[in-house]
């Protein structure tokens, strides 16, 4: 859990005003440089003010035109440094300890944004961090910032030189990806993390994308031409519209008896706790808000001093028990344990009630279920459950824009202006928020993609993503459909665009966590893709993909590319886990599945005329244990093209 400052990007004052030369903020000290390629250095001066470029033994000039941006190309560079960069005009800019080598772009949701300690602490961290040193592999985090219109600069940031003084904040995945390159190539590696928690895929792709795509042409023709003060104010109305359709009138005066032990809430809603109401009923709401609750007190634990544990809330709360209040804390990571003094419980029915005060990001009481408790000596009972929520106030500064308030935000503000900075390809890690729109996800995937490359114009670069882990969002499987597995179908797909690769992670997530800890195996899965693809190594990158199948009587064959030296079962009793088959009433049952060769034959003693096999087709896939021997897990899949459950779900801009 963290906090989100919001912060609109500022349009570029017009660069006629600037006498001194000026990069962007992507250039800086310690920088990594593209080998190989032609490099573009940029920037802004007086207009038809000549700049003056030296680079190595190189010396470039360029004339900034009549609004003062300028730019110009070096020639390829093979890896190597340190050097110094120096651009010269009525000032000039020294850069130092430049070096060339590899540059890739990390981008997507809070599982590339995971970081090796901080927030997420990935498995094994403090060890990690403390061998992190690798000088030779240099890290710059774009900030977060939103924006209307197409940027030219991203706010200030500094590239970092990997060290374990330094490396903790690095994304981990794309840490263990550039030292799996390190290790192998032996040339520096640089790192451009650009990525933001939460964020759907729409929000990262430009408004000419959409407009010229046949899918959601449509939809961006009904979005907004607003500066963010105008996005905020229709976002601030909206919500209190809502609000106010579902509960009345937003009156803080109504709340001085909200906490009273009789006061009557049966006609409030309902929300289920532990929860941030950001992923329930009022995402991006900040202000105050009641959660009411009672808990039955046996006879022989009335009066007695108890410990109320409220796990932790976002951000600030005032609690009462039967209308006497009993704590406060101000912190939103501040686990909430408070005594309630002799004399307050009673028997039978009593109340609990928690003003939440939310002054940004989240908003509410979360944590883990077991957190939620009132404990009398040893009786422990549990508050996870249904509580009863009113809305006080929207606070002054309302409900702020953020990524996923409208598309093109993110492209606008955090990828923009990275073009054109020479780079060899992009890693990808997101479709956690696209679940729910996972067909869909089939053509707005592809659609980035493509988006970016056209941009940068340099050709079919690299672009390669990681499949949706294991998690258990909603028990979805073959039965009640899974919003998960059509979302790792559709990234499948994509691997029809060309220069695409693709890692398998059911095997190290976690079915209670979105943010699973190994992220040192994805980071080495990405590497083996890059070192296969690009790097020119033989070994094998994938795990085995299914390629087809063939009916032999009531079993079916399944055959598979990527089988490596060949198929295998991670289960001590080498039973194949994860197979299911269906006839012609699409009833999925589990299947026995045997290894013949580099194939799998699969059969159910239910399923006399199979004609449809899955594999892995759940939320939480974790189970699954096919792989080749070369360790590489077997890609979810299925043969059929029933409907799914997202068929009919689209992306649309909220109002």
């Amino acid at each position: 859990m963290k906090k989100i400052i919001f912060s609109c990007f500022i349009c570029l004052i017009s660069s006629a005003i600037w006498a001194d030369v000026r990069l962007p903020h992507l250039f800086g000290d310690h920088m990594v440089l593209q080998r190989d390629r032609p490099i573009p250095v940029w920037g802004w001066a007086a207009p038809k003010e000549k700049i003056t470029v030296q680079f190595n033994r190189q010396t470039k000039t360029a004339r900034a035109d009549k609004t003062g941006k300028w730019s110009l190309k070096l020639d390829n560079e093979t890896a190597g440094g340190p050097y110094i960069l120096t651009i010269s005009g009525k000032n000039t800019l020294q850069l130092n300890d430049v070096y060339v080598g590899e540059v890739w772009i990390c981008s997507a949701q809070s599982n590339m944004e995971m970081p090796i300690a901080g927030w997420g602490k990935i498995d094994n961290y403090q060890a990690e961090v403390a061998a992190a040193d690798f000088p030779m592999i240099r890290h710059i985090e774009v900030p977060h910032t939103v924006s209307s219109a197409p940027q030219e600069d991203i706010s200030p940031a500094s590239w970092e030189v990997c060290s374990p003084a330094t490396a903790e904040k690095f994304t981990a995945a794309g840490y263990f990806f550039a030292r799996e390159l390190f290790r192998h190539l032996k040339i520096p590696v640089g790192l451009i993390h650009t990525s933001w928690g939460g964020t759907m895929i729409e929000t990262w792709i430009s408004r000419e994308a959409f407009e010229n795509s046949d899918e959601f042409k449509a939809m961006i023709a009904d979005m907004p031409v607003l500066d963010l003060d105008s996005l905020q104010k229709v976002k601030e109305a909206a919500m209190r519209k809502k609000i106010e359709a579902r509960q009345g009138s937003l009156n803080a005066a109504d709340a001085g008896i909200w906490m009273d032990d009789n006061m009557d809430d049966t006609q409030w809603a309902q929300m289920q706790l532990p929860g941030l109401w950001d992923t329930k009923e009022y995402p991006g709401l900040d202000g105050v808000v009641w959660f009411r609750t009672r808990i039955t007190v046996p006879a022989a634990d009335a009066g007695k001093p108890a410990t109320l544990s409220l796990a932790m809330i976002d951000d600030k709360d005032i609690t009462y028990v039967n209308g006497t209040k009993v704590g406060s804390t101000s912190g939103y990571n501040i686990p909430r344990n408070y005594t309630i003094p002799t004399g307050i419980l009673k028997a039978g029915e009593n109340s609990i009630a928690v003003r939440v005060e939310d002054t940004g990001g989240g908003g509410g009481i979360y944590g883990e279920g077991q957190n939620l408790s009132l404990t009398i000596g040893n009786n422990k009972m549990t508050l996870a459950g249904m509580w009863r929520y009113r809305i006080e106030t929207v606070t002054g500064t309302g409900v702020l824009v953020g990524p996923n308030s409208y598309p093109t935000l993110l492209f606008n503000a955090m990828l923009n202006p990275l073009i054109p900075y020479a780079m060899r390809g992009v890693i990808w890690y997101q479709g956690e928020s696209n679940a729910g729109r996972a067909r869909q996800y089939a053509k707005a995937f592809p659609l980035m993609i493509n988006d970016w490359r056209n941009r940068w114009n340099e050709g079919d670069f690299p672009f390669y993503f990681v499949q949706l882990a294991t998690f258990n969002a909603g028990n979805g499987d073959s039965k009640k459909g899974s919003t998960w597995a059509e979302l790792r179908e559709s990234q499948a797909r994509t691997l029809s665009l060309p220069n695409t690769g693709m890692i398998v992670t059911t095997d190290i997530g976690d079915p209670a966590d979105i943010h699973p800890k190994n992220k040192q195996d994805v980071g080495k899965r990405l590497a083996a893709i890059a070192l296969h693809n690009v790097y020119g190594e033989s070994n094998e990158y994938s795990g085995p993909m299914y390629a087809s199948m063939t009916t032999e009587s009531n079993k079916v064959r399944i055959s598979f590319t990527h089988t490596g030296s060949g198929l295998m079962v991670k289960d001590k009793y080498g039973y194949i886990k994860g197979f299911e088959i269906a006839d012609a009433d699409r009833t999925f049952h589990h299947a026995k599945a045997v290894i013949d060769g580099n194939t799998v034959v699969v059969y159910a003693d239910d399923v006399t005329s199979p004609v449809a096999v899955r594999y892995g087709w759940s939320d939480d896939a974790g189970e699954d244990n096919l792989f080749n021997r070369e360790g590489f897990p077997a890609a979810p899949f299925r043969t059929d093209d029933w409907p799914g459950i997202t068929e009919k779900t689209k992306y649309m801009i909220s109002r």
